[in-house]
């Protein structure tokens, strides 16, 4: 991976509805990001938050769809997302994302995908998050970035950094799902998308499935993107998020995934998101997304 990161921080909590998740990147910060990639040697360049409105002016502002919650806003603060992190990439460095709901992820894969044809997605998470506004329960957007980033979806989100798709489904990889909606799970048949859920993870171990995923992108692929949602942990070891669910991937897995990761030295870019520190225990989420970092940027006990 480069030795040169940009950190861009996302307060984004329009794509869902419960409050605190703005307060994510400032969690992480907290938690010492910095400190821990520059003791790895890497460079770090912090750029601060991307601009978003409070709350209680962006109802009134809202004209979208109306199933789909904070359509405007959100479609706002990804442009912003899209066009800071192109900026980054054209010069050489790599971007590190910090939400914010998982909604911040269709503006990230509409910036990091630009220099690659083949860009490969690796979904660390308990949902697809392949919803559209015709499949979704809730009308939440962070339910849906994988889908727009696959193109379907509303022009508002899809348009962003350009009309094509940012990803092809044959280039992802979903790891660590145990909540699927009906939609999600059609799509993801009809599209075959690779996913390891609990299931496989259970049965086969996190070794295997990260090896098959690994050498499933890495000769495909021209680079790699980890969207990392802290819900697809545990809620045992990661409390602080707005969607918990239980029977999740263990911190002991997940900084193995991590180790994986940096040893293939496949990613390109990373983001993390959903750490919501009003629903933590004494920042204990951010801490854990934290130490994940180290991981997959090669920290090493000896």
């Amino acid at each position: 991976m480069l030795k040169d990161i940009s950190i861009i921080g996302v307060p984004m909590d329009l794509g869902q509805e419960r409050r605190g998740v703005d307060m994510g990147p400032s969690a992480i910060r907290y938690a010492g990001v910095t400190e821990r990639l520059e003791a790895l040697g890497y460079n770090i360049e912090d750029l601060g938050d991307i601009a978003i409105a409070p709350r209680n002016t962006r109802a009134k502002q809202s004209s979208g769809d109306e199933h789909l919650k904070n359509l405007d806003e959100v479609a706002e603060a990804n442009n912003k997302l899209a066009d800071a992190i192109s900026q980054v990439i054209e010069k050489k460095r790599f971007p590190l994302i910090f939400g914010g709901d998982h909604s911040i992820a269709i503006g990230t894969l509409a910036g990091v995908t630009k220099p690659y044809k083949n860009l490969g997605v690796i979904w660390y998470d308990a949902h697809g998050d392949l919803n559209t506004a015709e499949t979704s329960p809730s009308g939440n957007i962070h339910g849906m970035p994988l889908a727009v980033s696959l193109g379907l979806g509303h022009p508002s989100l899809t348009g962003i950094g350009g009309d094509q798709p940012k990803v092809k489904p044959e280039n992802i990889v979903i790891i660590g799902a145990r909540s699927l909606d009906k939609g999600e799970r059609e799509l993801i048949k009809e599209k075959n998308i690779r996913v390891y859920t609990m299931h496989e993870i259970d049965q086969f171990g996190m070794t295997k499935v990260m090896n098959d995923a690994i050498n499933y992108l890495k000769e495909k692929t021209d680079g790699v993107h980890l969207s990392l949602d802290l819900d697809g942990l545990d809620p045992s070891d990661a409390p602080g998020v707005g969607t918990p669910v239980l029977g999740g991937i263990s911190y002991r897995e997940s900084h193995l995934a991590m180790e994986m990761l940096s040893e293939a030295d496949i990613l390109t870019s990373a983001e993390f998101v959903e750490v919501n520190p009003i629903l933590d225990d004494k920042n204990r989420t951010a801490d854990v997304a934290v130490a994940l970092m180290g991981s997959l940027f090669g920290e090493k006990l000896c």
